[in-house]
């Protein structure tokens, strides 16, 4: 039979490859192929996908990404990103190509995740999965990594805590700083391995002992390439510069000292950027002001300062600590907007209708003086009790902002919140409670009036002078969604009895009716979360895409230059436009906005790190015996992930725990199901759990469904029981069902 296939393959590859060859064509395409062969049957369609198939696999032949077909292996070369999901294979994110590059961990060329690399691609005939190999590594994404230090038979190894870095990294006894064993260190890659040699690095810091919160914080910070201080360079020049604001300085402002301001913010925050001033008009209209930390007055381009601030890109906010882009002389001394005090600002300043019609505008450089200082929970109880401090002031900004709300959301833009917790703290960082955090109106009064400035910041540039789409700018865009990503997540939607459009105009209104429909129910936080994947990542360029999820043709991030860097851009663009200077360096603007987003990336995974150590760290505290109302949150081969609703801690319940049946993981409908039993656990379900185990190492939880534990013992109960045939049955039973 073997010898029959061989014999029918031979027949058929003399025939391609002839076809091909004859064509005068350098490849053919599958239509071509089938039109020079004269085939016409199914049968005869499926002997030349088989053949193809095989010519690919033994290199005879290749195919480029749009079905072309030549003779010989084909030297074209393509670059891409290293994505190592598991120790056996990576993907390779192929810049231009929809499917990721499937490439067995034999064949990376000791490249790691995150690294660029150059590569083959072995195209397929029958819509698999592009397959390839790595030439060479271009450029390595890091070369310290962060893990904890073995010793054994005289030598130590790192056993790296990056959960995509799947192999050990070697060192020697004297590079190890004499750091005890079990300490979490970082370690710098001295020497890169191969397929036949493992990295080896040396220690280049102690960070402490596992499970202590500054260990672990800065294990974090090292992880994702954070800094933990600024140069001295930097901060001597931060240190330089006066206190004083010139009285010239003041003279080229608009003086807006006599209005009254004032800042609305956490009640831990050190730095204020943004303020909002309210006055009446004498024409009943309101003017209000967005008044803005003129940070770019001080970082001026070229300087140390900026150039720190280019390569920090943004503030990061760790549970217990800020990792700031500017130094603190600058962040929360002179750029801050603290109360009672004069202080240098760029100003959008925007005249309304009592309907919140904007009927003016204007742009500038300013001088303000902030009159108070709210907290978000202080004018909260304002608006509720409607007395306090400026209470006329307030409550009119309140009734505007929801005006302006209500008609952004008309438009399309949808109101989708992620889910966030803050945790309280003793004084060793231990976490004494976890807490969601809730958005109420103080929140969203000020986050109107930042959309608004920001907004009509970039409709200005835009539209400067008539010059259109030749103006730079620095864009906050978010593209529309993947039409099939929506599809599916749609067909998700229908199991819950929701119905959601996903062509054209209607998206948005869609999605916006299914977040009112879900309000208060048990799958909310699940749905909103799969649907916020769903949606492309917002990012920085200087081309004007738009803002799907706001619903903005333009829009841009101006409000706070304090922590972030394309805010400072924004200023200066604009200060240019004012001044009627038009930059023109948009290949180093382009630049810069791509180190931004990417730096952005960087700061929300480290955030994220921070509080799920945090979740683990506070659940390990807890009675192993309390049960938790949870739901399904996501669901995988191995496992489904667990949202406890008290607390928002995510933890996995695995495979291998539920011994009631064999279950199967079904990735079409997001579920997994028992072989015998088609019992169905999915997205949105809710379940009761108990903390199994916690590994403050790895920032993992794992849950047991409540009941799971007492059919567990009551198999193993059984199983040693039996010593007959039957028995050696029920053992070979369990046997199965570890092997999952």
């Amino acid at each position: 039979m073997k010898k029959k296939r061989a014999e029918r393959i031979a027949f058929w590859k003399g025939l391609v490859t002839e076809a091909i060859t004859q064509s005068g064509k350098d490849s053919l395409s599958m239509g071509q192929l089938l039109k020079a062969l004269g085939i016409h049957d199914a049968m005869g369609v499926a002997e030349l996908e088989d053949t193809l198939e095989f010519m690919l696999a033994d290199r005879s032949l290749s195919v480029s990404p749009t079905g072309s077909y030549a003779i010989g292996k084909g030297d074209e070369k393509y670059t891409g990103i290293v994505d190592f999901v598991n120790p056996r294979f990576a993907f390779v994110r192929v810049e231009g190509q929809e499917e990721d590059v499937h490439i067995a961990a034999d064949d990376l060329k000791s490249a790691l995740d995150g690294d660029t690399v150059e590569l083959k691609i072995f195209w397929s005939v029958k819509g698999k999965r592009p397959e390839g190999e790595v030439i060479r590594v271009i450029q390595r994404a890091r070369d310290e990594f962060v893990g904890i230090l073995r010793y054994q038979n005289g030598y130590a190894y790192l056993l790296p805590a990056h959960r995509r870095m799947h192999e050990n990294i070697f060192l020697k006894k004297e590079d190890t700083l004499n750091a005890p064993a079990g300490h979490k260190v970082v370690v710098k890659i001295s020497e890169w391995g191969n397929s036949n040699r493992h990295h080896v690095g040396k220690v280049i810091k102690v960070l402490g002992e596992v499970g202590k919160n500054n260990t672990e914080m800065n294990a974090i910070m090292a992880e994702f390439g954070l800094p933990v201080e600024f140069p001295d360079g930097v901060e001597a020049a931060a240190e330089n510069i006066s206190s004083q604001i010139d009285s010239k300085e003041i003279g080229k402002r608009r003086d807006m000292r006599g209005i009254t301001t004032f800042t609305i913010d956490p009640f831990d925050a050190k730095d204020f950027d943004d303020a909002l001033s309210f006055q009446c008009l004498p024409n009943g209209n309101i003017e209000i002001g967005v008044h803005i930390a003129d940070v770019s007055h001080y970082v001026q381009p070229g300087s140390e300062l900026d150039n720190e601030a280019q390569i920090r890109a943004t503030s990061v906010y760790l549970v217990d600590r800020t990792i700031p882009m500017l130094p603190e002389k600058l962040s929360n001394n002179l750029c801050s907007l603290r109360p009672k005090e004069d202080k240098l600002t760029f100003s959008a300043v925007f005249e309304l209708t009592e309907k919140a019609k904007i009927v003016g505008e204007w742009f500038g450089r300013t001088v303000t003086h902030s009159d108070r200082r709210f907290t978000y929970e202080e004018v909260q109880e304002v608006i509720e009790k409607k007395e306090g401090d400026f209470v006329v002031e307030i409550l009119e900004l309140n009734r505007l902002a929801h005006i302006l709300r209500k008609d952004r959301f008309a438009k399309g833009s949808i109101g989708f919140e992620s889910p966030e917790v803050k945790f309280k703290l003793d004084e060793n960082g231990k976490p004494l409670a976890v807490v969601p955090k809730v958005r109420k109106d103080a929140h969203k009064l000020i986050e109107d009036f930042m959309l608004l400035a920001n907004k009509k910041v970039a409709e200005f540039v835009f539209s400067y002078k008539k010059g259109g789409k030749n103006n730079l700018m620095v864009y906050r865009i978010h593209e529309n969604p993947n039409e099939e990503k929506l599809r599916v997540f749609s067909n998700f939607a229908n199991h819950f009895g929701y119905q959601l459009e996903f062509e054209g105009e209607k998206v948005a209104s869609s999605l916006n009716k299914l977040i009112d429909e879900l309000e208060g129910k048990p799958e909310q936080d699940v749905l909103q979360q799969l649907a916020i994947r769903t949606m492309a990542k917002a990012r920085y360029t200087i081309q004007p895409m738009g803002h799907f999820g706001l619903a903005f043709i333009h829009y841009t991030h101006f409000t706070s230059p304090i922590r972030r860097y394309p805010d400072v851009l924004a200023h200066r663009m604009l200060q240019n436009y004012l001044d009627g200077k038009p930059p023109t360096d948009h290949e180093t603007a382009e630049k810069l906005c791509r180190q931004s987003s990417e730096m952005e990336k960087r700061a929300s995974d480290a955030e994220r790190a921070s509080i799920k150590y945090k979740q683990v760290e506070f659940m390990e505290m807890q009675n192993k015996e309390i049960e938790y109302e949870g739901i399904i949150s996501g669901v995988t081969e191995w496992g489904f992930f667990v949202e406890i609703i008290e607390t928002k801690c995510e933890g996995l319940v695995k495979v291998v725990d539920l011994q009631d049946d064999f279950y199967e993981y079904d990735p079409a409908n997001y579920c997994l199901r028992g072989r015998s039993s088609k019992r169905i656990y999915t997205f949105g379900d809710k379940v009761t759990v108990k903390i199994k185990k916690t590994d403050i190492e790895k920032r993992t939880i794992d849950l047991s469904l409540v009941g799971q534990e007492l059919l567990k013992a009551t198999i193993r109960h059984n199983s040693h029981k039996q010593k007959s045939g039957r028995g050696h049955k029920q053992q070979s039973g369990n046997k199965k069902r570890g092997r999952r």
